[in-house]
């Protein structure tokens, strides 16, 4: 009977060796906006009873529900995709039964004297050890979406939608701050980038992010003010596909930027 025994405790430490890493550099994608904000104004018209409802059933008047105002303002998702490859040598020992009666043994011109073990059934066994290494690799690969928390998302949140030529525009025109550091860089590498605790020594291996983008998709918000009751909440809207998103109460948004004018006529 042959037994395998990974020595951690003989593992040399490689924090310096050689680690490759090739990095894309991120791109920036702004969605076009489909949905016209008047389209947007008269969805929410056709709902803004809806956001006042007490106890499930109780509506107020369509009159009592005002208007007050509707912006406009990007949403960032960080898509980043890439893989993991390690190519190593982990130290191990081989535990090999021999007869009892035997009192060396001659491997490879190496003689090794047998010693006394101990099976998981208390028996006792003679034994020769073989120290050696064991080559392995290990490949993974990965694909993530982030929201601007660091936080996983559904490609369901990222509808599809042709990209603006100018984004660096856009993101200017509606005082949009940038998604800053490596978040989603981290995170990544973190998942997959994990070094076995038992290498001995490295072949090869290699961190390379395939794909790397944050894109902006565009959002309306249109606040509402039930003036028998004082209340004001918010209503959110994709951009893109001018689904319903999310409500909130006044204050829950700190993104209402009022939509710009549209310039004027050009003179005659």
């Amino acid at each position: 009977m042959t037994e395998t025994v990974h020595d951690e405790d003989m593992v040399i430490s490689t924090e310096t060796a050689f680690f490759n890493e090739k990095i894309l550099e991120r791109k920036t994608i702004v969605y076009e906006t489909r949905v016209d904000p008047t389209v947007i104004k008269v969805a929410g018209e056709k709902i803004k009873d809806q956001l006042f409802t007490r106890l499930g059933i109780l509506r107020p008047k369509q009159n009592e529900i005002q208007f007050v105002s509707i912006g406009k303002y990007y949403e960032p998702y960080s898509m980043i995709s890439g893989m993991y490859f390690i190519d190593y040598y982990r130290k191990c020992t081989y535990s090999i039964d021999v007869d009892k009666e035997v009192l060396e043994v001659v491997l490879l011109d190496n003689k090794l004297s047998p010693g006394q073990s101990v099976d998981s059934s208390q028996r006792p066994r003679n034994v020769i050890k073989l120290e050696g290494e064991e080559r392995l690799q290990n490949y993974v690969k990965a694909s993530l979406v982030l929201d601007q928390s660091g936080n996983d998302v559904t490609l369901e949140k990222l509808p599809s939608a042709p990209s603006e030529p100018h984004p660096k525009d856009i993101l200017e025109e509606f005082s949009v701050q940038e998604v800053a550091g490596d978040v989603d860089l981290n995170t990544l590498r973190s998942r997959i980038a994990q070094r076995p605790k038992d290498v001995s020594r490295l072949v090869s291996e290699l961190f390379e992010v395939e794909e790397r983008a944050v894109i902006y998709t565009p959002r309306f918000t249109v606040q509402y003010k039930n003036f028998k009751t004082g209340e004001e909440k918010t209503v959110e809207f994709d951009g893109v596909t001018g689904e319903r998103i999310r409500e909130s109460k006044r204050g829950g948004f700190h993104r209402n930027n009022p939509i710009p004018p549209a310039p004027p006529p050009p003179p005659p």
